[in-house]
């Protein structure tokens, strides 16, 4: 049953695939400084022709905590890459425009309070200023003849001049009264407070001027914070297709996919009779269908989504990945419509697959490693993705469509990466909760000798319904936890996304039983091992990851120190925590009390006695700071050895530069306390 699927000697060609390799000289391992030295790349684009690809990339800046991204344009045809826009601002989301030769993107420069949108002409010259809107433009779209652009902006309804949208935001930001009221949920999401305002969308030409309502007055609005992705425009410009939010109650939420007639204003709601989460519209090339991707369990963001085709004809529908057992949504369209490309994530790996649109028949593309973030040419024939992997951090590639061979495009990381001295790692399987295959991955230190024994630190994923994937983790990097001497594990215990919709399932609404088996029997798949010392075994995680550390510190495990960060620690307090109100997937408190009683940690305390590292920030919305200030309080109450580490200006993550160098460092040196490894 501990049976070894693959081991991972080989990357991208020719991308840096030598981090697998044995150490040379003068290399080190990577440490968290020389994590944050790397360049972080997000939101490719693909010119029309597919003779150009565009990337943000982010570089930060230790001194001033922060970290601003630059657009880099990179030749297909001829080879090369040259910077796009200035450096020392913040510019992201790359559209190029329907012939090619412009790029809108997203910027904050001199003199803008918030993000506006910019155009730049690739033939030369400076970017120019499209929005200024008080409230910032974001998820911009070119409509098909190129002299519009369409974008999301969160506007007050009672107030149709921009003008008057600045003076509220002026008078509310100077106002000494500072009280807000609310009449039904959500109060506040992630980090921030939610005020009055609605996300609406708005065209513009993309020479300047005043910018033109589309979704105001019509009584729908975007979904959202108002990315590109919760809208679409049909390829004659005619309408628009956006997911709505058709919940009054502002618990619950339901998505549905509503159309405008720009012409008209005339809006339909599409998926009306699906009480579930309807999401991500995307037109055909030549306008006849439109795909979006379904649920059908309300309230439950894990839910599988099936990937629908909309007839614009005749409104008939058909879902095209019915028997697919993953998770759908995004997908690109080729310009013959009769197939689209989507990255899906795969049993702990996010894969290109391409799907039929006559069959709904789904191939991979790719295979070991993971690619995100597709974008590709309008005639199907240029792909681009993000590659990564534990080893290697996000970087630009170009993959054959039909072979899924991938060739290096970026190298802003290859000087740094050919310098540190990378582990090794491997996926395997072993025996978990009722007897179930359990995918896992393990992470070897650099120099590995499997004649030594070594420390475990076993980390516990978020979600819990989100699998963890063969990707570069920027908050918990195996990579960095192995420089200090252990051997780190990611397993995809019961509840993990990518292993189909019934492993999903299982937890639902006990988050706790399976899991926790599913752990315990991963320390015991480790202390069998020879290179391994079993009384020198360390697990840890974030969200849901700490919520199953605060569980198993009340229950029997083989650790001899737990890291709980962010973790949900009363289920009762959770429940009532805004967000968490809206995914109650562990049913009314008041009326399965039993449920609750037997899967909250704090129930527990009395038998905590395990030495605690507990770890939260302020600004946290989604799992308020009470739970991490309640679980230390009660570790103090019980002299049980513990340590309270706080953010007051973090949020679920801890995401500035030197917050995040002090978290490894106190991680590193309670870690070396108990179970060993490299002290700080």
């Amino acid at each position: 049953m501990n049976r070894l699927i693959w081991t991972l000697a080989l990357l991208v060609s020719p991308a840096p695939a030598l981090m697998a390799q044995a150490p040379e000289g003068g290399r080190t391992p990577l440490s968290a400084e020389r994590m944050w030295e790397l360049k972080r790349l997000s939101s490719p684009a693909v010119s029309p022709d597919g003779r150009r690809a565009v990337v943000a990339v982010a570089t930060s800046d230790k001194a001033k905590d922060q970290s601003l991204s630059r657009l880099w344009l990179f030749d297909l045809a001829e080879g090369g890459a040259r910077p796009l826009t200035a450096e020392g601002v913040a510019s992201s989301n790359p559209v190029f425009s329907p012939d090619g030769s412009r790029i809108l993107f997203e910027s904050r420069r001199t003199g803008d309070e918030v993000n506006q949108l910019y155009v730049i002409d690739l033939a030369g010259g400076e970017a120019r200023r499209v929005t200024n809107v008080p409230t910032g433009a974001t998820g911009a779209r070119w409509f098909p003849d190129g002299r519009e652009v369409g974008f999301a902006a969160r506007v007050w309804n009672d107030l149709e001049a921009w003008d008057a949208q600045g003076k509220r935001i002026t008078e509310r930001k100077d106002s000494k009264d500072r009280a807000q009221v609310w009449d039904k949920a959500p109060v506040r999401y992630w980090d921030r407070f939610l005020d009055d305002r609605d996300v609406h969308l708005y065209r513009i030409s993309v020479d300047g001027g005043e910018p033109r309502p589309i979704t105001p007055g019509t009584g729908v609005r975007l979904v959202g914070e108002g990315g590109a992705g919760a809208w679409d425009i049909a390829p004659d410009g005619r309408e628009i297709a956006l997911t709505v939010d058709t919940d009054t109650s502002g618990v619950e939420g339901n998505n549905d996919i509503h159309v405008i007639d720009l012409a008209s204003g005339q809006v339909r709601n599409l998926t009306a009779g699906n009480p579930a989460g309807d999401s991500a519209p995307r037109y055909s090339p030549d306008g006849r269908w439109l795909a979006y991707s379904k649920q059908t369990i309300r309230g439950f963001y894990a839910d599988r989504q099936r990937l629908v085709l909309v007839d614009r004809r005749s409104g008939a529908e058909r879902v095209l990945t019915g028997d697919f057992d993953r998770s759908v949504s995004g997908p690109l369209w080729t310009r013959d419509g009769r197939s689209m490309v989507a990255a899906i994530d795969d049993a702990g790996t996010v894969r290109l697959h391409r799907i039929d649109t006559a069959s709904g028949r789904v191939t991979p593309i790719t295979g070991a490693t993971s690619y995100g973030s597709p974008a590709m040419s309008a005639d199907g024939r240029v792909l681009v993705a993000l590659n990564e992997s534990f080893v290697l951090p996000p970087t630009l590639v170009r993959v054959d469509p039909r072979t899924g061979a991938a060739t290096q495009l970026s190298r802003f990381n290859d000087e740094l990466l050919a310098a540190t001295d990378f582990g090794t790692y491997e996926s395997v399987t072993y025996e978990g909760a009722n007897g179930q295959p359990i995918q896992m991955w393990v992470n070897y230190p650099p120099g590995f000798d499997r004649s030594r024994q070594y420390p475990l630190y076993l980390l516990i994923h978020g979600g819990p319904h989100n699998g963890i994937t063969d990707g570069f983790h920027w908050r918990w990097n195996a990579q960095v936890f192995g420089s200090w001497g252990y051997v780190t594990a990611w397993h995809n215990f019961h509840g993990s996304s990518g292993f189909g919709q019934d492993f999903t399932d299982a937890i639902n609404p006990d988050w706790a039983t399976l899991p926790y088996t599913d752990t315990i029997k991963a320390a015991q798949w480790f202390a069998a091992q020879p290179w391994i010392d079993g009384e020198r075994m360390a697990a840890g995680g974030g969200s849901y990851g700490g919520y199953l550390s605060s569980l198993i510190l009340g229950r029997e495990h083989p650790f001899k120190t737990l890291v709980i960060h962010a973790a949900v620690y009363n289920l009762y307090t959770q429940y009532a925590s805004d967000y968490g109100a809206s995914r109650r997937r562990h049913g009314e408190f008041w009326d399965q009390p039993e449920q609750f009683r037997a899967t909250s940690p704090h129930y527990q305390a009395g038998n905590f006695d395990t030495p605690s590292l507990v770890i939260h920030g302020e600004l946290d919305y989604r799992v308020p700071v009470n739970h991490g200030i309640e679980l230390f309080n009660t570790l103090q109450n019980r002299g049980v050895r513990s340590r309270f580490l706080y953010y007051p200006d973090e949020n679920h993550w801890v995401l500035k530069h030197n917050n995040s160098l002090r978290w490894y460092r106190e991680k590193q040196s309670w870690l070396a306390e108990f179970v060993g490894g490299s002290a700080p």
